[in-house]
């Protein structure tokens, strides 16, 4: 990936404290943890406490880092290699730029993952041939 994509990538340069203090600022601790899960969003949830399990915890990180891109900045999902890819390290083409953040409630994320857990469960099977 070339200096411009990443430096493309909303989350390039910003902090682990930066990212959860606009999040808590746009959604609110009980968006936040309905849409992610995580118990810092949920027991006694303050910034500081979150970003040190975020430091710790690299699969919490990535999840949180997931949502800030695709359901807060709404940049385009990651395909291909760049799926495979830390959160950080994906780059977005020149003159991709982030949107407004998605307007979320506790409602709509149930809606969501109740949709995602229908399709996962009408997926059809891998062909063995």
């Amino acid at each position: 990936m070339s200096i411009e994509e990443n430096q493309n990538n909303p989350l390039h340069g910003l902090s682990a404290e930066a990212m959860v203090t606009e999040l808590v600022e746009f959604y609110g601790w009980e968006i936040l943890d309905a849409a992610l899960g995580l118990n810092c969003f949920r027991m006694n949830p303050s910034v500081p406490s979150a970003v040190k399990f975020l430091r710790k915890t690299e699969w919490a990180r990535h999840k949180v880092e997931n949502f800030y891109l695709y359901r807060f900045k709404q940049m385009p999902k990651a395909r291909g290699a760049e799926f495979d890819l830390d959160p950080r390290d994906r780059g977005f083409a020149n003159g991709i730029v982030p949107k407004a953040p998605r307007p979320l409630t506790v409602e709509l994320i149930a809606e969501m993952k109740a949709e995602a857990e229908e399709n996962y469960q009408n997926r059809r099977p891998p062909s063995r041939y």
